[in-house]
């Protein structure tokens, strides 16, 4: 079954956690005891059979009170048709780095719209945020209608504002949805209040819309997190490679090299939940054997010799600054690419990038909290990548303060 992972996003009160919670509710995918639970918290509500929506995904007691999303918050469920991940994502402008990293991954994009506000400076940073993470579909739905009497006038401005702002940005297949997700028009079924709109509802635009690129089509990619040496009398030459295969495949008899190092080698084992395969497909977590006794540490890539990324230690990168510090010119990191640790620097600020324009501002030399820079990064060895927009599990890294450990942008190679 397809796995579908989006992101919702949008300006404060405009209904996201709501959606969701509505989406969630109406396709059963709640616990009756969660229902309990929530409509016993839902105080303020007159219905003793209703309760707050937006508490299914609003998890932090701050968030409760307030009534906002702070963290990004995960929900899944699944229908007959497919399996879904969706991160809620905050919409306070301070929150961006929160936004960027729960839309990293995502097959869609859901930006929320009220209907009686039209589109905002944060629908703006959302569909640039978009546009850079390469999500491969956008969905805008546009909320609240029941407020503005359905109107279909009003829903095609804002159809037509958002198709002439997003055209510099190249977003792929936009689709516009109207709805009311407090009272469920839309959502799960088509409404019978919007006449006028003869397309599909949320769910069945969810179930339905294009999964792609597979990541069995990409090219093969497998990073060592564990060495597995037992050295008992029983497996006294035991030696295993413990990861998780990130895209493609890999097989046994397969011809791969190791980086670092560039060693030539041959596949001889996998494993698979203890027991041997012939191969391994994207998200399988596996121990692979190798032919040869050769040097590889956590962090090694294993690659098919005819399948070989970009291995460099300079690219230029687009960065989303997470750090409450701002940057310090020759600041030292540590750069995480899944499971591998290098040493890096900043080498070049390019130009940041305007969210509100998308267009470039150069002779920048600081970074600060929610900005995003294209950069020049340097490392002290070399890393094996690829670019994001061809391979996202291969092309995306944080940065890590050498000092204090904290985690301090995350990045997209371009």
């Amino acid at each position: 079954m397809d796995l579908l992972r989006f992101f919702t996003a949008g300006s404060v009160d405009d209904g996201k956690s709501t959606l969701i919670g509505r989406l969630l509710f109406d396709s059963h995918s709640i616990s009756t005891d969660i229902i309990e639970t929530l409509t016993k918290q839902s105080k303020n509500i007159k219905d003793d059979n209703a309760f707050n929506l937006a508490l299914l995904t609003d998890g932090l007691r701050a968030e409760r009170e307030q009534g906002i999303t702070i963290d990004v918050a995960y929900k899944y469920f699944t229908t007959s048709k497919r399996k879904f991940i969706i991160a809620d994502t905050p919409g306070h402008v301070q929150y961006t780095r929160n936004m960027f990293t729960g839309a990293s991954l995502a097959h869609l994009a859901l930006l929320l719209i009220d209907a009686r506000h039209g589109i905002t400076e944060q629908t703006k940073r959302h569909a640039v945020i978009s546009s850079i993470l390469r999500i491969p579909n956008v969905l805008v739905c546009v909320n609240k209608m029941d407020l503005i009497n359905y109107s279909e006038h009003k829903f095609n401005d804002i159809k037509d504002e958002f198709i002439k702002f997003s055209n510099p940005l190249n977003l792929s297949n936009i689709t516009f949805i109207p709805m009311s997700a407090l009272l469920g028009e839309n959502v799960v079924t088509q409404s019978s209040k919007l006449e006028w709109y003869k397309e599909k509802s949320l769910l069945d635009y969810l179930e339905t819309v294009g999964i792609n690129p597979s990541q069995e089509l990409l090219s093969s990619r497998f990073q060592v997190q564990y060495i597995i040496r037992p050295e008992t009398n029983v497996l006294h030459d035991y030696r295993g490679y413990a990861g998780k295969v990130l895209s493609g495949k890999y097989y046994v008899g397969q011809k791969v090299k190791i980086f670092p190092g560039n060693y030539d080698t041959e596949i001889t084992c996998i494993e698979m939940n203890q027991q041997n395969v012939t191969e391994a497909c994207a998200n399988s977590s596996v121990i692979l054997h190798l032919k040869d006794a050769i040097d590889v540490s956590r962090g090694s890539s294993i690659i098919p010799i005819n399948e070989l990324p970009n291995i460099s230690n300079e690219f230029t990168a687009t960065l989303c600054w997470m750090d409450d510090s701002s940057f310090v010119k020759g600041q030292k990191f540590y750069l995480q690419q899944n499971s591998y640790r290098t040493k890096a620097v900043i080498k070049e600020i390019v130009y940041k990038i305007n969210i509100h324009s998308f267009t470039p501002i150069e002779g920048e030399s600081n970074i600060q909290l929610n900005d995003i820079c294209k950069v020049v990064i340097k490392t002290a060895e070399s890393v094996c990548y690829d670019k994001f927009t061809e391979n996202r599990n291969n092309g995306s890294f944080i940065l890590i303060n050498e000092n204090t450990h904290n985690t301090v942008a995350a990045g997209v190679i371009e």
